[in-house]
C-alpha cells in the first residue's frame, strides 16, 4: 500500500497537469475565436469566386466552338504524377487531429501505389512523419500555421500551378481537416488542379467589359490561390478546436483522478489512524 506522502505527491502532480491543460484550453479557445471568424469570412468569397468562375467559363464556352483552352483547366490525360498537399498541425495534444490526416495520406498513397505521388507538407507533424519514409517530398513548410497569411498560400498555389502548367505533375490534391464545429472536423480530400468547372443551373448573364477569355485566364490562378488559402484557414481553425476539446477532456479526467486519489488517501489515512488506535488500546490493555 502506498504511503500518504506518495499519494499526496501524485495528487500534486495531477493537479499541476490539470492547471496546464486548463491553460492550454483557454489559449486554444481564444485562438479558435479568431480562426473561426477568419474561416466564416473567407467562405462567402470562395463560394462567390467559384460561381463567378462558372459563369465566365460558361460565357467563354458559349462564344467558342470548343472548350476553352487554359493550362489549369481539365485535360483528358490520365493521372500518373500526383502532388498531394498535406496540411497537418505544428504541435500535438490535439486528439486525433494529426493522426487521422496521416492515416488518410497513407491510404491515399496505398490506393495509388502504381502512380508517382509527391508530397508537399504544410505543418511540422506531417513533415516529421513523412521525413522518415521513402516517399518523395517536393517541399515542406513547418511553422506555417503560426500565422496563416494569404501571401504564403499564394506562393504555394503559384508554385503548384507552375508545375502543373509545365507538365511536371498531372493533378494536385489537398488533404486537410475542414472546420465544422468545436467538436467536429471533416476530413477533406479536394482536387484543385486541373480545375474542373461544373455547369451552373441558372448562370448569370454578365455584361463583360473585357473579353470573357481574359477574365477566365485571370480567375483560374486566383481560384487556386483561394483554394489553398481556405484550406489553410479551415485546418488552422479545426486544429484549435480539436486541441480545445482534447484539453477539456484531459482537464475533466484529471479532476476525476484527483477525486479518486483524494478518496483513496482519506481511506488510507483512516486505516492508519484506526491501526494506531488499536495499537494504543492493545498496549494499554496489556499493561493492565
Amino acid at each position: 500500500m502506498p504511503s500518504l506522502i506518495d499519494i499526496r505527491r501524485r495528487i500534486r502532480s495531477v493537479r499541476n497537469t490539470e492547471q496546464i491543460t486548463k491553460a492550454m484550453k483557454m489559449v486554444s479557445a481564444a485562438k479558435l475565436r479568431r480562426a473561426q471568424d477568419r474561416v466564416i469570412s473567407a467562405r462567402p468569397y470562395a463560394a462567390s469566386l467559384r460561381k463567378l468562375l462558372q459563369d465566365v467559363a460558361g460565357a467563354v464556352v458559349a462564344g467558342a466552338e470548343d472548350t476553352p483552352k487554359h493550362p489549369l483547366l481539365a485535360r483528358p490525360a490520365a493521372e500518373q504524377r500526383i502532388q498531394l498537399v498535406l496540411l497537418t498541425g505544428d504541435r500535438g495534444l490535439a486528439g486525433a487531429f494529426n493522426s487521422n490526416l496521416i492515416k488518410a495520406s497513407q491510404s491515399f498513397l496505398a490506393e495509388r501505389e502504381t502512380m508517382q505521388v509527391e508530397l508537399l507538407l504544410l505543418g511540422r507533424k506531417g513533415r516529421d512523419f513523412w521525413r522518415r519514409r521513402t516517399v518523395p517530398i517536393t517541399d515542406e513548410y513547418p511553422g506555417i500555421f503560426n500565422k496563416v497569411l494569404y501571401e504564403d498560400a499564394r506562393q504555394i498555389a503559384s508554385r503548384l500551378a507552375e508545375r502543373f502548367s509545365n507538365n511536371e505533375i498531372d493533378a494536385v490534391y489537398l488533404l486537410y481537416n475542414e472546420f465544422k464545429s468545436v467538436i467536429a472536423q471533416n476530413l477533406t480530400l479536394l482536387k484543385i488542379l486541373p480545375v474542373e468547372i461544373p455547369e451552373r443551373e441558372n448562370p448569370i448573364d454578365y455584361i463583360y467589359e473585357q473579353p470573357p477569355e481574359e477574365l477566365l485566364n485571370a480567375l483560374l490562378p486566383r481560384y487556386a490561390h483561394i483554394a489553398v488559402y481556405q484550406a489553410m484557414l479551415e485546418s488552422s481553425a479545426a486544429e484549435h478546436a480539436a486541441r480545445m476539446t482534447a484539453m477539456d477532456a484531459a482537464s475533466s479526467n484529471a479532476a476525476e483522478v484527483i477525486e479518486n486519489l483524494t478518496l483513496y488517501m482519506n481511506r488510507v489515512r483512516q486505516a492508519s489512524i484506526t491501526r494506531e488506535i488499536i495499537e494504543i488500546v492493545s498496549g494499554a490493555a496489556a499493561l493492565e
